[in-house]
């Protein structure tokens, strides 16, 4: 591509760029009597106009594919995708500073763009995006009575988020129930998590709630710290 610039630039060069014979045997004749000075200073200048005429071309080149793009992106009915619209775009003022910002060296000294929040009265939408992502810290268990949510010290809640690390399957719990005696592996194995196979397992029992995960279950009735059952692989999986 650069081979194919430069014999396209030569050819620029030939047709428009010709040198003034006026000026160059001008240039010859006050030159002659300093070993050729003037003709090295002429070269120079050509050389230097030749890589102006290189950037000029390279900068009409990216405006060329720019505003291709928009086109095609116009043509396409994709007008709503375009993050900056076409009309700022068309503007060859802004064309030309935004090639000249490629051209420009890089300022590492700016400081980063910091996105200004567009209203500061949505103090509930901010207060539920920072709930989310928080965990039980004890984790607790409880009864039907306990009401469900992050666990704290101060707030004792039951986690209604636990997963299981050893079957790697949410736990499901049930208000008001209790898990059959004749619970066993292989039928949690098999019919977890769907409530219409578990429930022939279950027993009503008001005040209980009865949890499972694919591995263990539990029914418990008051308030239980999570850790002080160590058979148990269930942690809180965030809120």
């Amino acid at each position: 591509m650069a081979k194919g610039l430069d014999e396209l630039l030569d050819e620029v060069e030939s047709k428009f760029c010709r040198p003034d014979p006026f000026c160059l045997g001008k240039v010859e004749r006050s030159g002659g009597c300093s070993g050729g000075g003037g003709i090295l200073s002429n070269d120079w200048n050509r050389a230097e106009a030749k890589e102006n005429l290189r950037v000029n071309i390279l900068k009409l080149s990216l405006k060329v594919i720019v505003l291709q793009i928009i086109n095609d992106h116009v043509t396409s009915g994709y007008q709503e995708q375009l993050l900056i619209s076409t009309e700022t775009f068309k503007k060859e003022d802004d064309l030309d500073s935004l090639i000249n910002e490629i051209f420009e060296e890089p300022n590492f000294n700016k400081k980063p763009f910091k996105l200004k929040p567009k209203s500061s009265g949505n103090t509930s939408v901010r207060a539920c995006i920072q709930d989310l992502g928080k965990s039980c810290s004890p984790v607790y268990l409880g009864g039907s009575t306990v009401p469900c949510g992050v666990g704290t010290t101060t707030s004792q809640r039951a986690c209604d988020h636990l997963r299981c690390i050893s079957c790697d399957f949410w736990v499901v719990s049930y208000n008001d129930y209790m898990w059959d005696k004749s619970c066993d592996y292989l039928f949690f194995r098999n019919n977890m998590p769907e409530f219409h196979k578990l429930k022939i397992k279950l027993v009503k029992k008001k005040g209980t709630r009865a949890y499972a995960c694919q591995c263990s279950w539990r029914t418990i009735e008051e308030l239980t710290d999570l850790q002080t059952d160590h058979q148990l692989r269930w942690i809180c999986g965030k809120h």
